[in-house]
């Protein structure tokens, strides 16, 4: 069952250079049934990523460049008028794919970033009174610039609470870019990748995951780490029991994709940083991951 998540890696691989930890990560977002958020500078291969796991599991690919002026609407979709039948019909919105893009995420207004909070926890958009459930698989994968804040709308915390990790991809090595512009004169891109696996292989790859055993003390472990940042000095809101259990999830996928049907606690604190630390709100100016760290040092290991 694992060789799914070998091709999986191979083929992304193919078009991204140098990133192995950071699709191995991405990779435990997709089998934990979550989303992932990628907090990076502009041109470092967020968009590729998306596009390049889309194409490798055989899905449908959407990308929405949020600006100010996106409405609700454009993202669920929305009822339009037949003249011909004298009836609304719905027109889907990006939102009805197997893979969607929300890029720059941050630069939409509040108002349209509240749109994906329904479809990214229940897998459904309603729309006038409506429910219709999005197709599954069903994965997003969010960017914003950490660095530019000019002209846009920070995510509210029920925004980030429904992202399984966050993630950078960061700056490539010299021998990395060089491995870039080499593949440029070799006429490779995005259209030449294949398919690795199938939609219903990845679900198979998903409940395989869920089955990964965690042994009580180590999701005493979990519980401990996510219930000291409710009572830390330092945080002003701590991790919600949605992150208990994204973290849960997310090291059952970790311990699968490296071959084990079993969780460890090295497992818990690779993770932790990145599933956690965006759900903080740090108090006086500290760093949501330094409070992370922290707590990881204080905090007995099973």
């Amino acid at each position: 069952m694992r060789e799914g998540i070998v091709k999986l890696q191979k083929n992304l691989a193919q078009t991204i250079v140098g990133k192995d930890e950071s699709i191995r990560l991405v990779l435990v977002a997709l089998l934990s049934g979550g989303h992932a958020l990628l907090e990076d500078v502009p041109g470092v291969g967020k968009t590729l990523l998306a596009k390049s796991l889309a194409r490798s599991i055989d899905g449908k690919f959407h990308r929405i460049q949020c600006t100010p002026d996106l409405l609700p609407t454009d993202i669920t979709g929305t009822n339009i008028w037949n003249p011909r039948s004298g009836e609304f019909e719905f027109l889907p919105g990006p939102v009805f794919t197997n893979v969607l893009l929300a890029d720059e995420i941050n630069r939409a207004t509040p108002r349209t970033q509240s749109a994906l909070l329904e479809v990214m926890e229940e897998r459904q958009v309603t729309v006038d009174g409506r429910s219709r459930p999005v197709t599954s698989p069903f994965f997003v994968i969010a960017t914003q610039n950490p660095i530019e804040y000019q002209g846009t709308f920070p995510l509210p915390e029920a925004q980030m609470d429904r992202f399984t990790l966050s993630l950078t991809l960061g700056y490539p090595t010299e021998a990395e870019e060089m491995q870039m512009l080499e593949r440029i004169s070799q006429s490779f891109s995005i259209d030449d990748l294949k398919p690795c696996i199938s939609l219903e292989e990845l679900l198979q790859l998903r409940q395989s995951s869920n089955q990964v055993k965690v042994e009580n003390s180590l999701k005493q472990y979990i519980l401990d780490l996510v219930r000291a940042t409710r009572e830390d000095d330092e945080v002003t809101l701590g991790v919600s029991p949605r992150g208990a259990v994204s973290l849960h999830k997310a090291t059952q996928a970790l311990a699968f994709i490296d071959g084990r049907d079993y969780a460890i606690p090295d497992d818990v604190k690779l993770l932790a940083p990145h599933v956690l630390s965006h759900r903080l709100i740090p108090a006086g100016g500290k760093r949501s991951h330094t409070i992370v760290d922290r707590l990881l040092r204080s905090l007995p290991i099973p």
